[in-house]
């Protein structure tokens, strides 16, 4: 008999809007939660209702991370929306500048947007750029400083649009930096997705969906498919309330380094 030693892939369930899309994400084992602060998208919240978010995880115990969807906001308005909503991770998913990293207090995830045909050696590149202007700022939940998530380049869109990304280039990709791949995922195709392109983690949000609204049995079955096996038990544990997170993985476990 074998054992594996890999930690499990990263789940990030995007786009929740209330306490109990947030809880049936974090009992099926997902580690983190999106909440999106973009008024265009139809999943938007308020940072009182990300509040309320981020208050049921911590009041049941989860160690799920709650971060905060971006799109071209000043870091002022991202830094306070950060403390008034409790978020753990900022998702810059627009077209800021690297020096916009150095002004954002929290742990940064930065959205790539690829397409076919773009120049692997240009996008890797770019991310050397914003890793080193990432440098030194804290590691947060994920372990590290910056993390990327890989989506499709669709023109106009910022993201949720449920377009698959070049897997190809993703792995090229998630072999060198820590990725988390969105675009298309379903419980489905989740697993050959990983299998692919070997990330860090995967990010899904119209692929949990039923008529535009986060379902239950979809969390449940993208989280068990993104895990190969059923969903990690999840125990509350009443009045930890701490705030306390330790990181979800360790730098040196980004699967290219395994």
């Amino acid at each position: 008999m074998t054992c594996d030693l890999r930690p499990a892939t990263l789940v990030k369930i995007c786009g929740v809007r209330t306490p109990e899309q947030a809880l049936v994400a974090a009992e099926a084992g997902a580690d983190l939660v999106g909440l999106v602060f973009y008024p265009p998208s139809h999943r938007c919240v308020t940072p009182a209702e990300a509040a309320a978010v981020t208050r049921a995880l911590r009041g049941a115990g989860a160690r799920t991370a709650a971060v905060g969807l971006f799109v071209n906001e000043p870091p002022a308005r991202i830094n306070a929306v950060v403390a008034e909503a409790g978020l753990d991770v900022v998702q810059l998913s627009g077209d800021e500048p690297a020096a916009v990293m150095r002004e954002i207090a929290a742990p940064l995830l930065r959205a790539v947007r690829v397409a076919a045909g773009d120049d692997p050696e240009e996008v890797e590149a770019r991310l050397v750029a914003d890793e080193e202007a990432a440098a030194g700022r804290p590691a947060g939940p994920l372990g590290r400083p910056l993390t990327f998530l890989l989506d499709a380049h669709v023109p106009g869109r910022y993201g949720g649009t449920g377009t698959p990304a070049d897997w190809e280039l993703a792995a090229r990709l998630a072999a060198r930096f820590p990725v988390l791949l969105a675009g298309g995922l379903t419980a489905e195709n989740v697993g050959e997705a990983i299998r692919a392109v070997l990330p860090l983690g995967v990010d899904v949000s119209s692929g949990v969906e039923t008529n535009r609204v986060k379902d239950p049995a979809k969390i449940r079955r993208f989280v068990a498919a993104a895990r190969g096996r059923p969903p990690r038990p999840f125990v509350a544990r009443p009045g930890h309330d701490d705030g306390a997170r330790g990181p979800l993985t360790a730098p040196d476990q980004h699967p290219s380094r395994r």
